[in-house]
């Protein structure tokens, strides 16, 4: 996948409809505009980011705008996201692509595509096991969240050139795979879906 440089700032506009990703449960249009309660009770976290960190710190801004969050199920549907992305771009399947990536992650999706037609090389992915799904990083500033989620998988991947030759990777050969992906959302807005915003390799 092609790589992109963790935002340091929160986007600047809300995620457009139609280009988001990951559903958010209880935070649907039925919602409407959240108003923040005035204090945010710390909760321990333990099993999903360590207690006390500035993860958990972040998740806790997210309950006091919007309190029906659930980072477990977050994390099932980032999981999805995953696949599906990662699929699509092997496939060079630039509908679903636009559908769930920012503008400036699907140009980085988009240049990689036109590369790889440019070679005459084709992609083929596998899913073997996505192992781990965790989050690992949450930030929120001016009601944009940002959740940083760390994916341990095993694929099979291969690059063909014009002739059908192997010209990277391998068919048969499973890899351990980790990215770190980050997602965002303007918090309490109507749309209850997240945003991929950033990609990286991860260690």
């Amino acid at each position: 996948l092609p790589r992109g440089s963790r935002r340091e700032q929160p986007p600047a506009a809300p995620p457009r409809e139609g280009d988001n990703v990951v559903r958010l449960p209880g935070a649907g249009p039925e919602r409407g505009a959240a108003a923040p309660v005035a204090t945010a009770v710390p909760r321990n976290w333990k099993g999903v980011v360590e207690p006390n960190s500035p993860a958990a710190r972040g998740l806790d801004l997210i309950l006091q705008q919007e309190p029906g969050f659930d980072p477990r199920a977050f994390t099932d549907g980032a999981k999805v996201a995953y696949e599906t992305i990662v699929t699509a771009f092997a496939k060079g399947d630039r509908k679903t692509l636009k559908s769930l990536l920012s503008r400036e992650v699907a140009d980085g999706f988009e240049r990689a595509i036109q590369g790889r037609e440019r070679a005459g090389q084709t992609v083929e992915t596998t899913f073997v096991s996505i192992d781990r799904a965790e989050i690992v990083g949450v930030d929120v500033r001016n009601r944009v969240a940002q959740v940083t989620v760390r994916y341990l998988s095993k694929l099979i991947t291969a690059t063909r050139g014009p002739q059908g030759q192997v010209v990277d990777g391998s068919p048969e050969k499973v890899v351990d795979v980790t990215d770190v992906w980050t997602f965002a959302r303007t918090l309490g807005s109507r749309d209850p879906n997240w945003q991929l915003v950033a990609t990286e390799a991860g260690h």
